[in-house]
């Protein structure tokens, strides 16, 4: 779907790009995090940066907004970018509204 997108000059907006919470307590994202001393949502959010999505995640939190933009001191290489790409599953759709594209399918 990302290719495509950008065939046809789109961007692609990650939403809920720390899986309601899950994230954090991502055993490889938690790791690759501490590699750059940052956290597990940093190192997500870093890696969607990095394959030039854009990234909106929520929170009401001053130090989480902050923590959020604290991600362009730092680039993922092109192992960790692998590792985490791994981490995608079939089912690992987290928001999935009933007026969206049945991208699954």
């Amino acid at each position: 779907m990302i290719a495509a997108c950008r065939r046809h000059g789109l961007s692609v907006t990650a939403y809920c790009p720390l899986a309601r919470g899950k994230v954090p307590g991502d055993p490889v994202l938690t790791r690759i995090g501490q590699a750059h001393h940052k956290s597990a949502s940093q190192a997500a959010l870093r890696y969607l940066v990095q394959l030039g999505l854009i990234v909106i995640p929520r929170s009401s939190n001053a130090g989480r907004l902050a923590e959020n933009l604290a991600i362009f001191d730092f680039k993922l290489g092109e192992a960790e970018m692998a590792e985490i790409g791994k981490l995608k599953r079939p089912d690992g759709r987290v928001v999935n509204p009933p007026h969206a594209p049945k991208w699954d399918n």
